[in-house]
């Protein structure tokens, strides 16, 4: 192998002469040193680039934890909110139910009712047969299922207090309609229902009521709830009142001094509907007193002396 060296100085040159070995040796240093070269360099842009990648993908991961992180914090208070609204919602039902169940007992004192039937100091007595279905696993929070149970029984409170709305309306409306106790606060019975001897005349003669005696000017009450029918002058009655209790039933309250109630008023249970006087044919302050039943007139003194239920 030849290796010619030229001087551009001095334009001379020279001829080294290479054999064997050292020939070998010096093609492959002169051929592999551009390519080392030419593989440094791609190695270096390799490795560059592999850092400058690795680099992002770390920044990328970094941002996706923070975001999934404030999410977790997000998503944590937005559970401890429902939670105490939750608990909230439980107290309130709690409270509710204890009123309720104070109210019912209250009533079904006061109602006398059975408490074996209304009983608010028990929870409602449920069963039934083993479901033949697949038994479910429920997946809901404890919170959640102790409101389930409250609002159920809640619901049982609810039927259970109008049932006994019901029937203490049914008891009222008897009551009211009921006919009981005297026409009078204050007074006593000067005559009895039957045979007597008239006060005018002296001849025995059918008296269809009874007199209460009192003070003139003093109350006189509706012994039951009804509609007025009657309420002005009426030949031997004076000045009279008279309330249709529906059932048949009709009173009459006659010799007042002033009535109180017009024809077409409905009137309650102890309700003042005249005053006391001696209108009509009377011989001082009293009320005439009449019950009638079905059209036919009949002695008030059982319904005087009834006590209402």
């Amino acid at each position: 192998m030849k290796l010619i060296i030229v001087n551009g100085k001095h334009g001379e040159s020279r001829t080294l002469s290479f054999g064997g070995w050292t020939s070998v040796l010096l093609s492959l240093c002169l051929l592999g040193a551009p390519l080392g070269f030419a593989g440094y360099l791609g190695y270096n842009a390799a490795t560059s680039k592999g850092s400058e990648l690795d680099y992002h993908t770390m920044q990328l991961l970094k941002a996706q934890i923070l975001q999934e992180q404030q999410q977790v914090v997000e998503t944590k208070h937005q559970t401890e909110q429902q939670l105490q609204a939750l608990a909230l919602r439980m107290a309130q039902l709690q409270a509710r139910l204890v009123r309720l169940d104070a109210l019912g007992e209250r009533i079904t004192g006061v109602a006398k009712l059975d408490k074996g039937e209304f009983d608010f100091s028990q929870p409602p007595a449920v069963g039934g047969p083993a479901s033949t279905e697949k038994e479910l696993v429920s997946s809901s929070p404890d919170v959640l299922a102790t409101l389930d149970q409250l609002a159920k029984r809640l619901e049982n409170r609810e039927q259970q207090l109008d049932i006994l709305e019901t029937l203490l309306a049914n008891r009222k409306i008897k009551d009211d309609i009921l006919l009981t106790g005297r026409p009078i606060r204050k007074g006593w019975m000067s005559s009895h229902f039957g045979h007597r001897n008239d006060p005018f005349t002296g001849r025995v003669a059918m008296h269809e009521g009874v007199d209460f005696a009192g003070k003139l000017g003093s109350d006189i009450i509706a012994v039951g709830s009804g509609v007025v029918t009657w309420s002005g002058k009426r030949y031997g009655y004076g000045q009279m009142v008279e309330i249709n209790h529906g059932g048949g039933y009709i009173t009459r309250y006659a010799h007042n001094l002033e009535n109180k109630v017009k024809v077409g008023d409905i009137v309650k249970k102890g309700q003042v509907i005249a005053l006391m006087g001696s209108s009509g044919r009377s011989t001082g302050p009293h009320v005439h007193f009449e019950v009638y039943k079905h059209g036919r007139v009949v002695d008030p003194a059982a319904y005087i002396h009834r006590a209402s239920r």
